[in-house]
């Protein structure tokens, strides 16, 4: 029941007996690395390990969960009576220390194992040394995420990532930000109580057809508005380490445009300089307007500033899941487009030349189509 979960923190139980109340805690209180079924959606149970554990003055522990073939979007904090402590319990009664140990060590190479199979990257051990040292730090970093939360505009939106808020505001469950200088604030009062004009994004309107607008910033320009931006992207992107350091990109922010004001629905951003001639470095549709065509729609427009700069232009890699599906979705509806339009045969240079894209995306995405 749950007068239970607060023996750890009241101690009300302990003229049962102390030896009661310690194996209590060893059975019900299961540590990092352990796996085990996990009460789920619909009722429903899936296996999980726990990456972190926090204590809460005057409430039970809770458990930060990574749930098997899942993205790691959907990690979440529970509490014990989301745990199916069946299994642990039996493994723990039925075997010695030794064994328990042996056990952990067994399940936390598993979890190395499938996090290898299911992640979009190669291995650490795949990976060149700085490469290798820097995912290490990204793993380390990011694994548990606080902000549960953020109330954006009219909107309140689910994290899904660790986002490196600065300080206090990294910690707390969820976070106020102004939709239209992106300033981010622990409480509701706050932002009822900031003013802030004018209503859309800083830089220059580049684009305006119905009720879209895209506005250009350079980020060394709007250094604190590009660097608020990225925080709020990071909390739905896995693999994305620009935060800070954004005067060398420049930044298209995608709104739509309402007797209020203009509102930010995504955005996407590029290097000044790149070496690896890519046209984008992060694209971004926040989660209340996906579905609405948006990221195609921003795809679409960094082929044709790459189109404007006479280049041919790719993608910064990894590519999420979600940004891998609308790129091999774009790719296709081009070079289809194309193909059907055009009489007479095509090298695959010329396609590149006519469409902008890269001569390996277009090669990757005629084979997934069987072309």
């Amino acid at each position: 029941g749950s007068s239970g979960g607060g023996g750890g923190v009241g101690g009300g139980g302990a003229r049962s007996g102390a030896a009661a109340v310690t194996k209590l805690d060893r059975v019900l209180m299961p540590e990092v690395g352990t796996s085990l079924p996990v009460l789920w959606r619909e009722q429903t149970y899936h296996m999980g390990t726990i990456v972190s554990i926090r204590d809460k003055i005057g409430h039970p522990s809770e458990y930060y969960v990574h749930y098997h073939d899942q993205d790691r979007r959907l990690d979440e904090w529970v509490t014990i009576d989301r745990l199916n402590l069946t299994g642990y319990k039996e493994s723990l009664e039925g075997k010695g220390a030794a064994d328990q140990a042996e056990q952990r060590k067994v399940t936390r190479h598993m979890k190395r194992k499938h996090d290898e199979i299911n992640h979009v990257q190669k291995s650490i051990e795949e990976m060149d040394p700085t490469t290798a040292a820097l995912e290490k730090e990204h793993e380390k970093v990011t694994k548990v995420k606080y902000i549960n939360k953020i109330f954006f505009g009219e909107y309140e939106m689910d994290t899904w990532y660790f986002s490196p808020y600065p300080e206090e505001y990294g910690k707390v469950s969820q976070l106020f930000v102004c939709e239209w200088c992106l300033k981010y604030m622990q409480h509701r009062h706050t932002l009822l109580g900031h003013k802030c004009d004018p209503h859309h994004p800083p830089g220059k309107e580049i684009y305006r057809k119905n009720k879209l607008v895209v506005y250009e910033l350079d980020g060394a320009v709007e250094k604190l508005y590009c660097q608020n931006l990225c925080l709020l992207a990071k909390v739905f992107l896995d693999h994305k380490t620009l935060y800070f350091d954004v005067e060398p990109f420049m930044f298209y922010v995608l709104c739509e445009v309402d007797k209020l004001g203009s509102h930010v629905v995504g955005y996407f951003s590029k290097e000044k300089e790149s070496l690896e001639g890519n046209n984008l470095a992060c694209i971004l549709t926040l989660p209340p307007h996906q579905r609405k065509g948006y990221g195609r729609f921003l795809i679409e427009f960094s082929y044709e500033l790459s189109r404007i700069e006479k280049k041919v232009g790719s993608p910064e890699k990894p590519l999420s899941d979600l940004g891998k599906l609308s790129y091999r979705s774009y790719w296709s509806w081009v070079l289809l487009n194309v193909l059907k339009s055009h009489r007479g045969q095509l090298s695959i240079q010329e396609l590149s030349v006519l469409t902008s894209i890269t001569v390996d995306d277009i090669i990757n995405t005629l084979q997934a189509l069987n072309l």
